[in-house]
């Protein structure tokens, strides 16, 4: 009966997948909660500087592209570093408003281009080449980044990706953003299906769109010691006790939101409402864990901003460890 669930919900992805639409514009801004959420969703003091293809190659000979601060290391500062994994069959063009956003708050974001990032293998690749630009006396970033200070963001595929590149033996990420996180079902022969059970160290900010109910839905119907990890709060309760983690859901976004530029007009099928609401809270979950913000993690600990009643989430849950 699971086997056939499985192959049930691998046609219907596909179907999903094969369907071309325009999708309409958001008819109404997001209304984002007064404070830590309305800070962050704005975009940061940085100028922003992108570059597609600025280096090359990851293992696939895909080149990268990066977002930075245009002034890097003014007054001395050492940018932490953030790794993009897109979603399956896109490219980081069509996260540039979210990239570009986290940029602005002073992190260096830097994205392969390739559309398979399922394995982490090059998300933590993309950070090894920006270390490695950093020690080059002729590079642009050199002395000017933090190594110590690494996150992880992805959508759908990359979301998983994300969190296999935390995973990965020698790692420096310590931070991930899992945005739209399939269910293991959907990751075809297995070689990307990611395990939060397998967590040790490291810090998880799970956000899913309460319309994504094909690819990245909030529940399943039976247990996840059967049918394994097939919603967004099964890989939630997996993660350990001790590793800092948070869950959220927006309440209106379906799979595809995240690439708004900000609205659906040129995101891909399924959207529903556009970026508004990846901006501020994963924004302050990245500078809480990688900038020290203490607002920021002021917000996310029991009893702060983002628990609070709001009609934009649901499942706002967390254990800081």
């Amino acid at each position: 009966m699971a086997r056939r669930v499985a192959v049930l919900l691998a046609v219907v992805f596909a179907m999903l997948l094969s369907i071309t639409v325009t999708p309409a514009a958001h008819a109404e801004s997001y209304l984002a909660a007064a404070g830590v959420e309305s800070k962050y969703a704005r975009p940061g003091p940085w100028t922003v500087t992108a570059q597609h293809a600025f280096t090359c190659c990851d293992s696939t000979g895909a080149a990268f592209d990066i977002w930075y601060p245009a002034e890097l290391g003014a007054g001395g500062f050492r940018h932490p570093i953030i790794s993009w994994g897109d979603g399956t069959n896109a490219h980081p063009e069509q996260y540039d408003y979210l990239l570009r956003q986290l940029a602005s708050w002073g992190f260096v974001v830097i994205a392969t281009e390739s559309s398979q990032t399922g394995s982490g293998a090059d998300i933590v690749g993309a950070v090894e080449r920006l270390v490695a630009l950093a020690a080059d006396p002729g590079s642009v970033f050199h002395g000017r980044l933090d190594a110590e200070k690494v996150g992880a963001v992805g959508h759908s595929q990359g979301a998983s990706g994300a969190l296999n590149a935390m995973l990965r033996p020698g790692s420096r990420i310590s931070t991930v953003v899992p945005i739209e996180l399939p269910m293991q079902v959907l990751c075809g022969t297995g070689s990307w299906c990611p395990d939060t059970g397998r967590l040790t160290a490291g810090s998880v900010f799970l956000i899913n769109g309460s319309e994504d109910v094909f690819i990245s839905p909030s529940e399943q119907g039976l247990p996840a010691q059967v049918v394994g990890l097939q919603s967004v709060r099964a890989y939630y309760e997996a993660i350990p006790a001790g590793i800092p983690k948070v869950w959220g859901t927006l309440v209106g976004p379906n799979h595809n939101d995240v690439q708004g530029q900000p609205d659906c007009a040129r995101a891909s099928f399924p959207c529903t409402t556009g970026v508004y609401g990846y901006l501020g809270y994963p924004t302050a979950w990245l500078a809480a864990r990688l900038l020290d913000a203490a607002d920021a993690r002021q917000a996310f600990e029991p009893g702060g901003e983002f628990y609070a009643p709001n009609p934009q989430w649901v499942n706002q849950i967390g254990s800081l460890g």
